[in-house]
């Protein structure tokens, strides 16, 4: 029975968005911020770096150019040296020759100009030399093959296809990169097509989500191995702490994170297995769209099975312990991998608004300190927690988190102690925990007496059939008394016998046939 007075996890929805006061949603990756705004900072950011960059630069060149100056002067005065303008040309030639040489790996060849107008099926096949060092796999195809289908109805669809390709096969050459700036190349790329498909469509947002999604699922199941979970970062080393921290969470119940939820419930439960089982395939999908869509799947199911409990609709307070509640009960594969993974090569308008965003908001972590969720415990006054989303939420849970001391925390932790089950109220003084065991024993006494009718049931009908049986018995044998069979003739018994006994004794047949060869 769920009292009126509950503890639980406050969360102020504004704690969700951008710390600039934008509307969109905020987001770990970007130090609290939407991409929008997070875009703007670091493009101010590489400004100043690149002014910084051009004033060294210049500097550089004028203290060469003084030195130049000063040896030429010193030359001038000793004309039994190689006079240094000579030296500079031959090395003027050697650079531009270079510089030619280098420019020729640039220069579009004609096989390539030749492949400008063909079709988008014949440009999206490799090179005999290209498919002897590549392997494609089939998920690759499959989505090259959609992402053209998509695209043909389209004007520019082959300009589009020619881009997205060119992209995906020169971040082949980025692998060593670190994870922001791959993340970074790939943003850029999505705000540049973004942009100009406004233009075409003229401001159709529907139909340039529709294309962007499209062109997400085909870059991203292609680039997949390559920037999910690259070696630059420390993304699986985060995926084997936050899993053991949750396996060593096993311990925490339903009750310790007043969760409104009842799994006695048929439904609830079903709904409750399959928030886990979405959160869980999540690591399956190669797209951050469909990730995302694991993820808002899972959110469903969670309200879904909030609103059965308590017959009312769910508050963002009733969901976020709930979120926190099936991620320790799922324990998903390479979590901080895939967060980080949607964080960096999601369209970042997906995150910036809608339920996809707001789902994902809930689960990823947020850093910044002024964005702070709140614990409310029935025991004491409000408690300000530092992290406000569930997966920072588990990674810093502690005793006073779960209403326990610091002793009883690390007793549960350690395994030396198991958490009690509330008291039930009422007349009687046992557990939750005893009542419960009796609700399951009295369906086992029914099914206990259910099975004694029917074996009682069984034995009857038993004797029912054996009496059927006599009484039939007796039937026939008073028939069979009552008309017996007709006695046969003796004399035509034995001529019968005398007629069999001549013909198997008679030697005077003719012997069998034999066959023979007939000669034409």
């Amino acid at each position: 029975m769920m009292t009126s007075q509950r503890r639980g996890i406050h969360l102020d929805q504004s704690e969700l968005l951008c710390t600039k006061g934008c509307g969109f949603y905020g987001n770990t990756g970007w130090q609290g911020l939407c991409s929008k705004c997070w875009r703007e900072e670091n493009q101010k950011e590489k400004q100043k770096q690149i002014q910084e960059d051009w004033a060294l630069a210049e500097r550089l060149q004028k203290e060469e150019e003084e030195a130049y100056a000063s040896r030429h002067q010193q030359a001038q005065l000793q004309p039994t040296i190689t006079p240094f303008s000579k030296f500079e040309e031959r090395k003027t030639k050697e650079k531009s020759s270079k510089v030619n040489t280098v420019t020729k790996f640039f220069i579009p060849s004609s096989k390539t100009a030749s492949k400008k107008d063909a079709p988008l099926e014949a440009q999206s096949r490799p090179s005999p030399s290209s498919s002897a060092n590549r392997h494609s796999s089939v998920d690759n195809d499959h989505a090259t093959r959609e992402f053209i289908d998509f695209l043909k109805p389209l004007k520019s669809g082959r300009e589009i296809f020619k881009q997205c390709r060119a992209f995906t096969e020169s971040m082949a050459y980025k692998r060593d990169m670190a994870a922001d700036e791959l993340s970074e190349c790939v943003q850029d790329f999505y705000q540049n097509l973004s942009d100009r498909l406004h233009t075409q469509f003229k401001g159709s947002s529907e139909h340039v989500e529709s294309v962007m999604d499209q062109v997400e699922k085909y870059m991203m199941t292609r680039l997949y191995k390559e920037v999910f979970c690259p070696e630059t970062t420390d993304d699986e080393k985060k995926d084997l702490a936050i899993q053991k921290r949750i396996r060593a969470l096993h311990w925490v119940t339903i009750e310790m994170l007043c969760v409104p939820v009842d799994e006695e419930i048929a439904e609830v439960s079903d709904s409750v297995v399959k928030a886990i089982t979405d959160v869980i395939e999540m690591d399956s999908k190669c797209v951050p769209k469909e990730k995302l869509a694991c993820i808002t799947r899972c959110s469903k199911h969670i309200f879904n099975a909030i609103k059965i409990t308590k017959k009312e609709a769910a508050s963002a307070d009733d969901f976020l312990p709930t979120l926190i509640y099936i991620v320790l009960k799922a324990n998903p594969p390479r979590l901080q991998s895939n967060i980080q993974y949607i964080t960096r090569f999601s369209n970042p308008s997906r995150l910036m608004t809608g339920e996809d965003g707001y789902y994902f908001t809930n689960l990823n972590p947020q850093t910044d300190d002024l964005r702070r969720g709140r614990l409310l415990f029935k025991t004491r006054p409000l408690l300000s927690f530092p992290q406000c989303c569930a997966v920072a939420f588990i990674e810093k849970l502690d005793g006073q988190s779960l209403n326990l001391s610091s002793e009883e925390f690390e007793l549960h932790m350690t395994g030396q102690a198991s958490p009690q089950r509330p008291q039930a109220t009422g007349a009687s003084s046992g557990s939750s925990a005893l009542s419960q065991g009796h609700q399951r024993v009295d369906p086992l006494a029914g099914l206990g007496e259910r099975q004694e009718q029917v074996m009682e049931k069984a034995r009857q009908l038993e004797s029912d059939l054996i009496d059927w049986t006599d009484e039939v018995e007796q039937k026939v044998q008073s028939v069979l008394e009552s008309f017996p069979p007709e006695a046969q003739n003796p004399a035509a018994t034995a001529a019968a016998s005398a007629i069999d006994s001549d013909n198997v004794e008679n030697e005077q047949l003719p012997p069998p046939l034999q066959p023979q060869v007939f000669a034409g």
